[in-house]
């Protein structure tokens, strides 16, 4: 199915054709960059969308008529469970739900609920999300979270997942909530696929959104730099830079374009399946081991749980 698609394939590339008419779709993060694209070909191809901003009034600004809007913000959970209480209270199922919201390579902070920044917005804050929304899950539905080749920075932290002890430098922090991301869908997607509920993780690709805005001057050119050196050593293309539209393209082949045991439990990029690399590699593109692994995945779901104080069935 996805031999047509690559790393330049668009949104509407990916959708061309389709008829989303009926499809219900949660995106998060539908303020800026990736978001904003996501839903507006989802809805331009029929979809009824429901986008969450963390600033409605930006998210108003920004968004087309044909997108409803919910105020959350995912790095309190108050916030997240008071909007799911109020979706789960309308009852109304969804067949997509696009985890899409981020920080990235943020100064050390805390969540309103004390847990470091990334983790706690990027993989906390949609964990919550997306099992409290389970229920309005039907057959045939589809998670899709967005994690990133920045994965490779960091597995997680099982012992200290809030840098109470380990030195806090921002893209390491970014790099284990990503592999989170990862180990998330690998999970949720064990846990649903009996009842034919699947889930998958997706690199968008590298894009100039507003996702850098917390980098200092000069560094993001920094880190590219080194990419593209380490890219080179291995005998590996280096980084190229997508526009909006097709670094939105994954998440929406992962959603709806690409059959469902394709994607379940896995990681994509540039729409299609990454491939393995090893756990050393630097350079962009693939999968690290450590990110896919079923037991590490279990143990972050318990761990996820106690620290939100919130269990979730399957």
């Amino acid at each position: 199915m996805g031999a047509p698609f690559g790393a330049t394939s668009t949104t509407d590339n990916v959708l061309d054709g389709l008829d989303l008419s009926g499809l219900r779709v949660l995106v998060t993060g539908v303020s800026a960059g990736l978001g904003i694209e996501t839903a507006r070909a989802l809805s331009a191809h029929g979809a009824k969308v429901i986008g969450t901003a963390r600033d409605i009034a930006k998210g108003r600004r920004v968004t087309g008529d044909g997108i409803d809007l919910i105020e959350l913000d995912l790095g309190d959970l108050a916030s997240v469970r008071a909007r799911t209480d109020e979706l789960l209270d309308r009852g109304d199922a969804f067949d997509l739900i696009i985890a899409n919201a981020g920080v990235m390579a943020t100064p050390f902070g805390r969540t309103a609920d004390g847990f470091e920044t990334q983790f706690g917005t990027n993989h906390l804050g949609h964990f919550v999300l997306v099992n409290r929304l389970a229920p309005l899950l039907k057959a045939g539905s589809r998670v899709v979270v967005l994690s990133s080749a920045g994965h490779r920075e960091s597995d997680i932290d099982l012992d200290d997942p809030n840098f109470d002890r380990t030195e806090y430098t921002p893209f390491r922090a970014y790099g284990r909530s990503k592999t989170a991301n990862i180990l998330f869908a690998v999970e949720f997607d064990r846990r649903h696929k009996a009842h034919g509920i699947r889930a998958a993780a997706v690199h968008p690709g590298g894009i100039r959104t507003e996702l850098t805005r917390h980098m200092e001057p000069g560094a993001l050119e920094r880190r590219l730099d080194q990419v593209n050196q380490l890219a080179r050593a291995e005998g590996r293309p280096g980084f190229t830079w997508k526009t909006i539209e097709q670094g939105a393209a994954t998440s929406l082949w992962a959603g709806v374009r690409a059959k469902a045991d394709e994607v379940g439990g896995r990681y994509c990029e540039d729409c299609h399946v990454a491939a393995p690399v090893h756990a050393a590699s630097k350079a962009p593109g693939g999968i690290r081991p450590y990110a896919t692994d079923p037991e590490r995945a279990k143990a972050l779901w318990a761990l996820s749980e106690k620290m939100v104080g919130e269990v979730f069935a399957a």
